[in-house]
């Protein structure tokens, strides 16, 4: 458990880097904010099928130019994310969670599995959005784990 909110801490760290480079470069790249759009949506999924409720009212890639509401989702994300975790044991890490994807496909996933995918997956996005902001000539956040690590 220590590991995984350490990492989750490292995730709530980084997204607010990326969102804080995006407003920076004050970027209307509709690709590249789709994209971070993805990142938060697909947290609240994950959270919400750790949480026993179904996600079907969620839509993953979807054009967005409000910045400011995908930070408000990130935030809230983060706060959700903080009050689950608090409340989990490590005992329970195996324990499966019965879902259906976006396509309503069903799956059977441990939380511990759960909780790497949404870990590896912002930090997958996150690369993809730092390269768009190079190609744009932006400066891309420092999102390396041994950043934050040294704070």
């Amino acid at each position: 458990m220590k590991t995984i909110r350490c990492m989750m801490d490292h995730l709530y760290w980084a997204d607010e880097r990326i969102l804080n480079a995006l407003e920076e470069s004050k970027t209307k790249n509709k690709e590249l904010l789709k994209l971070v759009r993805h990142v938060a949506v697909a947290e609240r999924v994950w959270l919400s099928r750790l949480q026993g409720k179904g996600t079907a009212q969620y839509t993953l890639w979807e054009e967005t130019e409000d910045l400011n509401a995908i930070r408000t989702m990130f935030e809230e994300n983060a706060e959700q994310y903080r009050v689950y975790i608090e409340g989990l044991e490590e005992s329970v890490l195996d324990k499966m969670i019965d879902y259906a994807n976006q396509s309503g496909v069903p799956f059977r996933t441990s939380i511990r599995g759960i909780l790497l995918q949404v870990l590896l997956h912002g930090q997958y996005h996150r690369g993809q959005i730092n390269r768009a902001l190079r190609i744009e000539s932006a400066e891309p956040a420092q999102v390396d784990y041994i950043t934050f690590a040294r704070l």
